[in-house]
Protein backbone atom coordinates (compact mmCIF):
# COMPACT_ATOMS: atom_id res chain seq x y z
CA UNK A 1 0.00 0.00 0.00
CA UNK A 2 1.13 3.58 -0.61
CA UNK A 3 2.23 5.90 1.98
CA UNK A 4 -0.25 8.86 1.44
CA UNK A 5 1.09 12.28 -0.44
CA UNK A 6 -0.40 14.52 2.95
CA UNK A 7 1.86 17.09 5.19
CA UNK A 8 3.04 14.21 7.45
CA UNK A 9 3.10 10.78 7.84
CA UNK A 10 5.41 7.31 7.94
CA UNK A 11 6.24 4.41 5.79
CA UNK A 12 8.13 1.53 6.25
CA UNK A 13 11.21 1.08 3.99
CA UNK A 14 14.48 -1.22 4.65
CA UNK A 15 12.50 -2.96 7.51
CA UNK A 16 12.33 0.28 9.59
CA UNK A 17 9.74 3.03 9.94
CA UNK A 18 10.13 6.36 8.78
CA UNK A 19 8.86 9.80 9.36
CA UNK A 20 7.96 11.94 5.68
CA UNK A 21 6.83 15.10 4.83
CA UNK A 22 5.34 16.06 1.56
CA UNK A 23 4.99 19.72 0.27
CA UNK A 24 4.05 21.12 -3.35
CA UNK A 25 1.93 18.40 -5.68
CA UNK A 26 1.66 15.01 -5.22
CA UNK A 27 3.10 12.88 -7.79
CA UNK A 28 0.70 12.17 -10.23
CA UNK A 29 0.66 16.01 -10.56
CA UNK A 30 3.96 16.97 -11.03
CA UNK A 31 7.55 15.52 -11.00
CA UNK A 32 9.24 15.19 -7.15
CA UNK A 33 11.93 16.71 -6.08
CA UNK A 34 13.18 13.77 -3.11
CA UNK A 35 15.43 15.40 -0.11
CA UNK A 36 18.21 13.15 1.28
CA UNK A 37 19.85 14.54 4.75
CA UNK A 38 23.11 14.91 5.82
CA UNK A 39 24.48 12.46 8.23
CA UNK A 40 22.94 14.02 11.45
CA UNK A 41 19.93 15.59 9.53
CA UNK A 42 16.59 15.18 9.49
CA UNK A 43 13.13 16.50 8.28
CA UNK A 44 13.27 19.34 10.94
CA UNK A 45 16.69 19.77 9.61
CA UNK A 46 16.09 21.72 6.57
CA UNK A 47 13.77 24.02 8.05
CA UNK A 48 12.20 25.70 5.51
CA UNK A 49 14.13 24.60 2.56
CA UNK A 50 11.59 22.50 1.41
CA UNK A 51 8.83 24.52 1.51
CA UNK A 52 10.76 27.09 -0.68
CA UNK A 53 11.82 24.76 -2.96
CA UNK A 54 8.12 23.44 -3.72
CA UNK A 55 6.92 27.45 -4.04
CA UNK A 56 10.10 28.08 -6.50
CA UNK A 57 9.56 25.07 -9.16
CA UNK A 58 6.34 23.83 -8.82
CA UNK A 59 7.21 20.78 -8.27
CA UNK A 60 6.34 18.52 -5.16
CA UNK A 61 8.93 18.14 -2.73
CA UNK A 62 9.31 14.38 -0.75
CA UNK A 63 11.16 14.97 2.39
CA UNK A 64 12.27 11.61 5.07
CA UNK A 65 14.29 11.00 7.79
CA UNK A 66 16.43 8.17 7.13
CA UNK A 67 16.38 5.04 10.40
CA UNK A 68 18.30 6.41 13.48
CA UNK A 69 17.43 10.22 12.81
CA UNK A 70 14.43 12.96 13.43
CA UNK A 71 11.28 11.04 14.74
CA UNK A 72 12.79 7.24 12.51
CA UNK A 73 13.22 4.00 14.21
CA UNK A 74 16.62 3.51 15.16
CA UNK A 75 19.59 2.22 13.15
CA UNK A 76 21.24 -1.00 13.99
CA UNK A 77 24.44 -0.18 15.14
CA UNK A 78 26.96 -0.36 14.67
CA UNK A 79 26.57 0.77 11.01
CA UNK A 80 28.90 -0.71 8.48
CA UNK A 81 31.29 1.06 6.63
CA UNK A 82 29.50 1.04 3.39
CA UNK A 83 26.58 2.36 4.87
CA UNK A 84 25.59 4.88 2.46
CA UNK A 85 25.98 2.27 -0.42
CA UNK A 86 23.53 -0.04 1.39
CA UNK A 87 21.14 2.80 2.09
CA UNK A 88 21.36 3.58 -1.71
CA UNK A 89 20.95 -0.12 -3.04
CA UNK A 90 18.65 -1.49 -0.17
CA UNK A 91 16.40 1.05 0.83
CA UNK A 92 15.67 4.73 -0.67
CA UNK A 93 14.26 2.59 -4.16
CA UNK A 94 11.51 0.80 -1.29
CA UNK A 95 11.07 4.51 -0.42
CA UNK A 96 10.11 5.93 -3.64
CA UNK A 97 7.74 2.86 -4.45
CA UNK A 98 6.03 3.69 -0.97
CA UNK A 99 5.14 7.16 -1.96
CA UNK A 100 4.60 6.44 -5.98
CA UNK A 101 7.22 8.59 -7.25
CA UNK A 102 6.61 8.71 -11.23
CA UNK A 103 9.26 11.14 -11.72
CA UNK A 104 12.64 12.66 -10.02
CA UNK A 105 14.77 14.72 -9.68
CA UNK A 106 17.17 13.54 -6.07
CA UNK A 107 18.41 16.70 -4.06
CA UNK A 108 20.95 15.41 -1.23
CA UNK A 109 22.85 17.33 1.37
CA UNK A 110 26.67 15.82 2.66
CA UNK A 111 25.75 12.04 3.40
CA UNK A 112 22.42 12.37 1.27
CA UNK A 113 24.31 13.69 -1.85
CA UNK A 114 26.47 10.81 -1.52
CA UNK A 115 23.57 8.52 -1.50
CA UNK A 116 21.69 10.16 -3.76
CA UNK A 117 24.57 10.14 -6.56
CA UNK A 118 25.59 6.46 -5.78
CA UNK A 119 21.68 5.74 -6.03
CA UNK A 120 22.02 7.30 -9.54
CA UNK A 121 24.94 5.47 -10.77
CA UNK A 122 24.31 2.21 -8.94
CA UNK A 123 20.91 1.61 -9.84
CA UNK A 124 18.55 1.64 -12.99
CA UNK A 125 15.82 3.69 -12.06
CA UNK A 126 14.32 5.90 -15.57
CA UNK A 127 12.00 7.78 -12.53
CA UNK A 128 15.19 9.61 -11.02
CA UNK A 129 15.93 12.22 -14.19
CA UNK A 130 18.49 14.48 -12.64
CA UNK A 131 20.46 14.73 -9.37
CA UNK A 132 21.59 17.79 -7.50
CA UNK A 133 24.00 17.08 -4.88
CA UNK A 134 24.69 19.71 -2.04
CA UNK A 135 28.28 19.31 -0.36
CA UNK A 136 28.61 15.51 -1.71
CA UNK A 137 31.52 13.41 -0.72
CA UNK A 138 33.19 10.19 -2.66
CA UNK A 139 36.37 10.06 -0.54
CA UNK A 140 37.88 10.96 2.59
CA UNK A 141 40.00 14.30 3.40
CA UNK A 142 42.23 14.84 6.65
CA UNK A 143 40.47 17.67 7.14
CA UNK A 144 36.94 16.33 7.22
CA UNK A 145 37.50 13.73 9.52
CA UNK A 146 39.83 16.08 11.64
CA UNK A 147 36.23 18.36 11.98
CA UNK A 148 34.17 14.84 12.37
CA UNK A 149 36.45 13.81 15.21
CA UNK A 150 36.30 17.75 16.86
CA UNK A 151 32.32 16.67 17.16
CA UNK A 152 33.44 13.51 18.95
CA UNK A 153 34.46 15.95 22.00
CA UNK A 154 31.79 18.72 21.32
CA UNK A 155 28.97 15.57 21.59
CA UNK A 156 30.66 14.27 24.55
CA UNK A 157 31.98 17.17 26.49
CA UNK A 158 30.07 20.10 25.23
CA UNK A 159 26.38 21.03 24.16
CA UNK A 160 26.05 19.21 20.72
CA UNK A 161 24.12 16.12 22.12
CA UNK A 162 21.61 18.63 23.85
CA UNK A 163 21.41 20.35 20.58
CA UNK A 164 20.72 16.65 18.69
CA UNK A 165 17.96 16.09 21.08
CA UNK A 166 16.00 18.57 19.65
CA UNK A 167 15.53 17.20 16.18
CA UNK A 168 16.45 13.50 17.04
CA UNK A 169 14.31 11.07 19.53
CA UNK A 170 17.33 8.89 19.91
CA UNK A 171 20.24 11.65 19.67
CA UNK A 172 23.06 8.93 20.34
CA UNK A 173 21.98 6.63 17.35
CA UNK A 174 22.05 9.40 15.42
CA UNK A 175 25.64 10.80 16.22
CA UNK A 176 26.89 7.11 16.79
CA UNK A 177 26.10 5.53 13.42
CA UNK A 178 27.45 8.66 11.91
CA UNK A 179 30.46 9.43 13.65
CA UNK A 180 31.45 6.10 14.87
CA UNK A 181 31.66 4.87 10.82
CA UNK A 182 33.48 7.94 9.93
CA UNK A 183 36.06 7.65 13.02
CA UNK A 184 36.32 4.14 12.17
CA UNK A 185 40.23 3.52 11.33
CA UNK A 186 39.49 1.54 8.14
CA UNK A 187 37.52 3.97 7.08
CA UNK A 188 40.28 6.11 5.84
CA UNK A 189 39.97 4.14 3.23
CA UNK A 190 36.28 4.68 1.85
CA UNK A 191 35.51 5.65 -1.09
CA UNK A 192 32.75 5.36 -3.77
CA UNK A 193 33.76 8.16 -6.58
CA UNK A 194 33.14 4.67 -9.70
CA UNK A 195 29.59 5.89 -9.08
CA UNK A 196 30.34 8.80 -10.82
CA UNK A 197 31.61 6.75 -14.19
CA UNK A 198 28.34 5.23 -13.88
CA UNK A 199 26.42 8.38 -13.84
CA UNK A 200 23.86 9.09 -17.32
CA UNK A 201 21.53 11.47 -15.49
CA UNK A 202 22.45 15.26 -15.54
CA UNK A 203 24.12 16.32 -12.35
CA UNK A 204 24.05 20.16 -10.24
CA UNK A 205 26.45 19.98 -7.76
CA UNK A 206 27.13 22.87 -5.22
CA UNK A 207 29.62 23.96 -2.25
CA UNK A 208 30.83 26.40 -0.29
CA UNK A 209 34.59 27.50 -1.00
CA UNK A 210 34.29 27.42 3.34
CA UNK A 211 33.11 24.15 3.47
CA UNK A 212 35.02 22.83 6.82
CA UNK A 213 34.18 18.80 6.14
CA UNK A 214 35.34 18.84 2.26
CA UNK A 215 37.17 20.78 -0.50
CA UNK A 216 36.31 21.24 -4.13
CA UNK A 217 38.27 18.08 -4.70
CA UNK A 218 34.89 16.34 -4.13
CA UNK A 219 33.34 19.01 -7.09
CA UNK A 220 36.66 18.04 -9.26
CA UNK A 221 35.69 14.94 -9.04
CA UNK A 222 32.44 15.10 -10.33
CA UNK A 223 33.64 17.29 -13.32
CA UNK A 224 36.38 14.73 -14.11
CA UNK A 225 34.56 11.49 -14.29
CA UNK A 226 31.10 12.05 -15.25
CA UNK A 227 30.44 11.48 -19.02
CA UNK A 228 26.63 12.78 -18.42
CA UNK A 229 26.56 16.84 -18.39
CA UNK A 230 27.70 18.51 -15.06
CA UNK A 231 27.11 22.15 -13.74
CA UNK A 232 28.77 23.11 -10.95
CA UNK A 233 28.22 26.18 -8.10
CA UNK A 234 30.66 27.19 -6.10
CA UNK A 235 29.27 29.52 -3.47
CA UNK A 236 31.62 31.89 -1.55
CA UNK A 237 30.74 32.97 2.21
CA UNK A 238 29.01 28.89 2.56
CA UNK A 239 30.42 26.67 4.94
CA UNK A 240 28.84 23.06 4.53
CA UNK A 241 24.83 23.68 4.23
CA UNK A 242 24.91 25.94 1.45
CA UNK A 243 20.89 25.72 2.04
CA UNK A 244 20.95 26.95 4.98
CA UNK A 245 24.40 29.79 4.33
CA UNK A 246 22.89 30.87 0.86
CA UNK A 247 19.35 29.59 0.84
CA UNK A 248 17.62 31.59 -1.97
CA UNK A 249 20.66 31.54 -4.17
CA UNK A 250 20.57 27.55 -3.61
CA UNK A 251 16.65 27.43 -4.09
CA UNK A 252 16.82 29.52 -7.48
CA UNK A 253 19.86 27.50 -8.98
CA UNK A 254 17.53 23.98 -8.49
CA UNK A 255 14.54 25.49 -9.56
CA UNK A 256 16.40 26.67 -12.54
CA UNK A 257 18.07 23.44 -13.25
CA UNK A 258 14.77 21.43 -13.19
CA UNK A 259 12.86 24.35 -15.16
CA UNK A 260 15.27 23.85 -17.44
CA UNK A 261 15.57 19.91 -17.45
CA UNK A 262 11.96 19.52 -17.28
CA UNK A 263 11.61 21.96 -20.58
CA UNK A 264 14.40 19.35 -22.56
CA UNK A 265 12.25 16.77 -21.46
CA UNK A 266 9.40 17.82 -22.44
CA UNK A 267 10.59 18.90 -25.97
CA UNK A 268 11.69 15.40 -26.33
CA UNK A 269 15.47 16.35 -25.53
CA UNK A 270 15.59 14.31 -22.47
CA UNK A 271 15.41 10.21 -22.60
Amino acid sequence: MNAPWVPSGSLKAGGKSLEYACFGPSPDEAATLVLLHEGLGCIALWREFPQALAEATGLGVFVYSRAGYGQSDPADLPRPLNYMTLEATEVLGEVLDAVAIKSAVLVGHSDGATIAAIYAGSVPDYRVRAIALMAPHFFTEDMGLAEIAKAKIAYETGDLRAGLAKYHKNPDNAFRGWNDAWLHPDFKDWNVADVIDHLRIPTLAIQGQSDQYGTLAQIEEIETRAYSPVETLILEKCRHAPFLDQPVVVTNAIADFCTRLFALENAGSVP
